[in-house]
């Protein structure tokens, strides 16, 4: 791409996100939310963390060394570190950094 093309993408990709976080306060301002956007506002982020889950597992090699191991303890890590802060980002920021450490220098 040129830098024109590349600027031009990253305007649309920032319009496009601003416009999915503003419209839905345009829309309903001054009403009730509907439930099944309430519902959905509930779900989503759930399965949006337990897709990622998959997807980072998928590849995941348990039948031979290390077997799983550090991603283990990173999940473990990850949900400890959750449980204790109820602080997502810190979590998973803190299990990666984990993770990293145990590939890189333990394992």
């Amino acid at each position: 791409m040129t830098q024109g093309e590349q600027i031009i993408t990253i305007l649309i990709a920032a319009v496009a996100t601003l416009m999915t976080r503003f419209l839905p306060f345009v829309i309903f301002k001054g009403k009730k939310t509907p439930k099944a956007l309430d519902y959905l506002g509930f779900a989503l982020p759930v399965s949006v963390f337990g897709m990622l889950l998959v997807y980072a597992l998928k590849d995941t090699v348990v039948t031979s060394f290390p077997f799983a191991i550090p991603e283990a303890l990173g999940l473990i890590m990850t949900s400890i570190i959750y449980l204790w802060r109820k602080n997502t980002l810190i979590s998973i920021a803190l299990g990666t950094l984990f993770y990293m450490f145990l590939v890189q220098v333990v394992f």
